[in-house]
């Protein structure tokens, strides 16, 4: 049974399923995960606009959900997906993690 946090949501890794690139984090409730299984593309909650948030339907840049596994002790998910679209980030980048921490802390 998988370990919601007191805001009922758990963390989803995103994982490309042909390059193995960790692409994103977001998080997903029990409706969001629902809606991922019914309709194959990824669905988050949005924890900064406190809404469903199914990833692309703004952007055009959809992830197909590949598969979804839990962690040993349930407490995050790993979606592997296909992308159909460019970009992941917000900033048009293909993936969210770009950033050098050496650097962030420098500044």
């Amino acid at each position: 049974m998988l370990s919601y946090n007191q805001q009922g949501l758990i963390p989803a890794v995103i994982q490309d399923d042909e390059t193995n690139a960790v692409l994103m984090l977001g998080y997903i409730n029990p409706e969001t995960l629902q809606m991922t299984k019914d309709k194959g593309q990824v669905v988050f909650w949005s924890r900064s606009r406190n809404e469903i948030w199914h990833k692309g339907a703004t952007s055009g840049d959809y992830l197909e959900v590949r598969s979804i596994k839990s962690d040993c002790e349930e407490r995050s998910l790993l979606i592997r997906v296909k992308m159909l679209g460019d970009a992941v980030c917000h900033t048009g980048a293909k993936a969210c993690y770009f950033n050098d921490p050496e650097e962030l802390a420098a500044t």
